[in-house]
């Protein structure tokens, strides 16, 4: 009986699970978008929302620079810093190959993103089986996050925009 367990084990040891949440998380805050089932999305965002929060909670001084801060200022944010840094990695990599501050992004941009929302800085969109298992996905994403981009009407965009100045 797994009576006031919470949480999902999806067949794993503690620490793969862990591994498993901690690399989700690290992707969704890299690129703000990521499609996986819906029980890892429902477990990922009960760690996402929590790390949002811990930055969240300390107000103004977690997007303040550094050297502007008091004693005070720089010790509570090392402290969420170093809470946030102990779950994910230090850095992420974007597709583009360009390398992500993970714990900066969390206490720079989305605290300061959220900081007037009480809470539920994700959303989760059911897109349907996955084609090898049937497994339901969905995309879960932070909640003002840009709409999806269409790959073709990009493409078609730009050819219009080279062949017009093209000529």
């Amino acid at each position: 009986m797994r009576h006031k367990n919470s949480g999902r084990q999806f067949s794993r040891d503690t620490s793969s699970r862990r591994a498993m949440l901690r690399n989700l998380a690290a992707n969704l805050i890299t690129h703000e978008r990521i499609e996986t089932t819906d029980a890892k999305a429902k477990e990922l965002r009960r760690v996402a929302e929590r790390l949002i929060t811990k930055a969240r909670r300390i107000g103004k001084v977690a997007y303040t620079p550094q050297d502007a801060l008091d004693a005070a200022g720089k010790a509570q944010r090392l402290h969420v810093s170093r809470l946030i840094s102990s779950y994910v990695p230090r850095f992420g990599v974007k597709a583009d190959g360009t390398k992500v501050d993970l714990v900066e992004k969390v206490m720079v941009d989305l605290s300061k993103r959220f900081a007037e929302r009480p809470g539920g800085y994700t959303r989760i969109i059911k897109i349907g089986p996955r084609r090898g298992d049937n497994a339901p996905m969905c995309m879960i994403e932070f909640v003002d996050a840009a709409a999806p981009v269409d790959k073709v009407v990009t493409k078609v965009e730009e050819t219009e925009e080279v062949a017009a100045a093209a000529g």
